[in-house]
């Protein structure tokens, strides 16, 4: 088979006919096409992120940490990216939002299932967001069977035990003897702290574009989003910090 098929141009093989249909703005007002291009955006990088963790979990699985770092780090600097992507969407003033609010209806990233399938693959397990999903739809589907597999945190908790460290504190204080797991939990702490880092800053880019209005899905909108601020995947890695 050639690496090179006849006649494959840029476009056929990105699918961009697809990709740069895919942005339908229910208004004419023109700041809507930011909006959905960014949450869009934010999709694609969660797909990446979900293969990143993915992949990960089986290499750590097969006790090859260290070849497992590449992908967690890969994770960690596309939430950097995403993180960054919120300040793209605050020049979306708040006049400019509520001319086009209307239009999403009850939609919300409250309702993206791809969040939630990484929340529970990396270990953050809330049962409760099974329910804005109906059985038998693609989302509960996902939820379901991210619950059914064992998360990222399981299965490096998993490769200390069979490693034989009696658990994470013993890894840190003796890193030299343990410095797979070390590192391993070091990539761990990374993503949990990109992941609170970008907690933050879609809370702060809603209350400056809605302020202390109720999301557009029904949630309590800037006061859910401050209420995930202490959310952690990884809380025995960051309690073990104390104890060194």
């Amino acid at each position: 088979m050639t690496a090179h098929p006849a006649g494959m141009t840029y476009a056929d093989y990105l699918g961009l006919d697809i990709l740069l249909s895919a942005q339908r703005p229910r208004s004419a007002l023109h700041d809507e096409m930011l909006f959905i291009v960014i949450h869009q955006t934010k999709e694609l990088w969660l797909k990446q992120m979900l293969h990143e963790v993915g992949h990960a979990v089986g290499l750590i699985s097969a006790d090859q940490p260290a070849e497992g770092y590449k992908a967690l780090a890969r994770v960690s600097r596309i939430q950097s990216v995403m993180t960054l992507s919120w300040d793209v969407l605050a020049t979306l003033t708040p006049v400019d939002y509520g001319k086009f609010r209307d239009v999403l209806g009850t939609s919300s990233g409250f309702q993206s299932a791809q969040f939630r399938e990484l929340e529970y693959r990396l270990g953050i397990r809330d049962l409760a967001f099974l329910e804005y999903y109906e059985g038998g739809s693609e989302g509960h589907r996902r939820l379901t069977a991210a619950l059914a597999e064992p998360s990222l945190w399981e299965v490096a908790d998993a490769a200390r035990v069979r490693a034989g460290a009696d658990s994470w504190l013993s890894v840190y204080r003796d890193s030299g003897r343990w410095f797979d797991l070390y590192q391993l939990a070091e990539k761990l702490i990374d993503i949990d702290a990109a992941l609170s880092g970008w907690r933050h800053k879609h809370m702060l880019t809603v209350e400056r574009i809605i302020g202390g209005k109720m999301g557009t899905g029904g949630s309590a909108g800037v006061k859910y989003l401050e209420s995930t601020l202490t959310k952690r995947a990884f809380p025995e890695l960051w309690a073990l910090r104390t104890q060194l």
